[in-house]
């Protein structure tokens, strides 16, 4: 069943970028490079979007995208013959992700765990799909590492968490850790808000 959260990305999607510009060049724009160059091998990204990540993949990447809004991977797909990419587009939920244990070298989510109904559940499935020695990377606004800050957060999260169901101060990295995962390389910036996560599943597990 469609939920309105579900059916708000549907109705956003055709303009989603040109809405979203500012936001993306002040604060998001930078984790892709940063994202792109670490992905390698055949790789998976869960909450593609409208596909803002795919001209920072490198040659030789197979990328397959998962994505719940059908109208969002449309813009998916049209970024893709934009940018002469090649990427295997599918609908799915993060939660629940139709593909094989330990299938991908990496897995890639940006902006994405912010604003699922469970991060746990999610975090989880791409741990599964990910194979020993696979790479997972993250990039999300987070809780602050600042007191005053997360204050501001907390208030966020009481209109945006009901009424879009976007959430200002989870914590991935908490998670990714209670996984099991070594944790490779982490940066944050903006006043503690935004954060990069780049973590391994270990060889032996």
């Amino acid at each position: 069943m469609t939920t309105d959260h579900e059916r708000r990305w549907d109705r956003l999607a055709p303009r989603y970028d040109e809405l979203s510009a500012g936001l993306e060049r002040r604060f998001l724009a930078s984790s892709r490079p940063w994202v792109g160059a670490r992905a390698h091998g055949r790789v998976l990204e869960v909450g593609i979007g409208t596909g803002a990540n795919l001209a920072h993949y490198r040659a030789g990447t197979q990328v397959v995208g998962i994505e719940r809004s059908p109208a969002m991977l449309e813009q998916a797909g049209r970024q893709a013959l934009a940018v002469g990419r090649e990427v295997d587009l599918r609908q799915g939920d993060a939660g629940a992700l139709d593909l094989p244990d330990a299938s991908f070298d990496t897995v890639v989510s940006t902006f994405v765990l912010c604003c699922v109904p469970d991060e746990g559940a999610a975090l989880a499935e791409m741990v599964r799909v990910l194979r020993p020695g696979g790479s997972l990377l993250l990039a999300d606004h987070v809780a602050s590492d600042r007191w005053w800050v997360r204050a501001g957060q907390a208030m966020l999260d009481l209109v945006t968490v009901p009424s879009g169901g976007e959430h200002f101060r989870r914590r991935p990295l908490i998670v990714v850790e209670q996984l099991g995962l070594e944790v490779a390389e982490t940066v944050r910036t903006t006043l503690g808000v935004m954060e990069r996560v780049h973590a391994r599943r270990p060889s032996s597990g």
